[in-house]
């Protein structure tokens, strides 16, 4: 087994997949390896921690397929080899007899320990499933506009994941904490049938990560069934296991009746909030907000060390005058996720959740998507 191959390029290639890749687990020491698989032309890399799998397809030029055409390679030392060196083609090639790997370059050659590729784990094999496409950008937007939303408690495994339901109208993704909840929906993906699951959230993020290096818009392929899901594009294939559970219902947490409607410019209130939280008491970085009919005051106050401070804003709110309290940190991770030149919030009262939304001021027709950010207030004194 001998091939050439651009060091950069394929250390390009092989970082996208080293999320996936484990070094604490001891009692399965290969899944800190790639699996390396020589055809003709083509190197398919594997690698997986065993509830997540992930595998590329490197064009190569192939100068012997004599022997073993599979190896595993330590994932570190390769990786940081091919980092430390210049761009520059390499040849590598495996012992048959000592599974030993030889990375030569122009100037230097460097030895790595392989391991036998019998004991990688097998391929997962996912059966019975469903499909759906969609386009690359559309999962790019859904996961980055909601996954800052999820919870970390793993006593509540299902929401720390992202779920994901498929109807014929379109797709809805929602996380949620319980503190604050953002629905996400589009109407051009789409599924023949219903169809819902919960993606594990460090798995998806890889994903998007890799969706956002390609700098280019392109079908992505969905597979799933009620345990697994596949994600196919371009020379990536990444399967791993969805998270088991129902999520809550998170409908029923969404105030209906929000009579009380503020909108206001986007990156003012930002930047106020980023300014006013410096002084808010750091256990919940309470903020209130005093609503007016052309003004928004901010203030916080933290007794603990005498500190306060209060700015106002232009605003257009209709309602009845209200104070209402929130985390401030909340908003401004919720706002900076929206990119609208306004947003309107709109609540019941000082009791119950804020809703806020985009405000496309110049869209026309029904907007491909919809983003619904809730926050639940927090108690002021008086």
């Amino acid at each position: 087994m001998k091939f050439i191959v651009n060091s950069q390029v394929l250390y390009k290639q092989l970082q996208s997949i080293s999320g996936v890749v484990t070094t604490k687990n001891n009692t399965v020491p290969i899944i800190s390896c790639f699996l390396f698989h020589l055809d003709q032309g083509e190197l398919t890399v594997r690698t997986t921690d065993l509830d997540t799998t992930m595998v590329l397809k490197i064009e190569v030029e192939t100068a012997s397929l004599e022997g073993m055409n599979e190896i595993a390679i330590q994932a570190k030392l390769l990786l940081d080899t091919l980092k430390a060196l210049d761009d520059v083609p390499l040849t590598i090639s495996v012992d048959d007899a000592t599974y030993a790997v030889t990375v030569a370059s122009g100037n230097g050659t460097y030895n790595l320990a392989g391991m036998d590729a019998t004991v990688f784990p097998a391929m997962p094999q996912i059966e019975e499933t469903a499909r759906v496409v969609m386009p690359a950008s559309a999962l790019v937007s859904a996961i980055n506009k909601t996954e800052f939303a999820a919870s970390n408690d793993t006593m509540r495994q299902q929401m720390t994941g992202i779920y994901c339901q498929l109807t014929p109208e379109g797709s809805t993704f929602v996380a949620t904490d319980a503190h604050k909840l953002v629905r996400y929906k589009r109407n051009d993906a789409k599924s023949d049938e219903v169809a819902e699951f919960i993606f594990p959230h460090n798995p998806i993020l890889l994903v998007t990560r890799i969706l956002e290096d390609r700098r280019e818009d392109f079908d992505v392929t969905l597979d799933f069934n009620r345990t697994n899901v596949a994600i196919t594009f371009d020379n990536m294939y990444i399967a791993c296991r969805l998270v088991d559970g129902k999520y809550p219902n998170f409908e029923a947490a969404i105030p209906k009746e929000n009579p009380n409607r503020l909108t206001i410019d986007r990156v003012s209130f930002l930047n106020t909030l980023r300014r006013i939280s410096l002084f808010s008491n750091k256990a919940n970085y309470q903020v209130r907000l005093s609503l007016d009919e052309t003004e928004l005051t901010i203030s916080a106050e933290d007794m603990d060390f005498a500190n306060k401070a209060k700015e106002s804003l232009p605003c257009e709110y209709n309602g009845e005058k209200m104070d209402i309290g929130f985390n401030a940190r909340f908003l401004i991770e919720m706002i900076s996720n929206l990119n609208t030149e306004h947003i309107l919030i709109e609540m019941s009262s000082p009791s119950r959740a804020g809703i806020i939304f985009p405000v496309n001021e110049n869209e026309e027709g029904e907007p491909v998507e919809n983003v619904l950010m809730l926050v639940m207030p927090l108690m002021l004194a008086n």
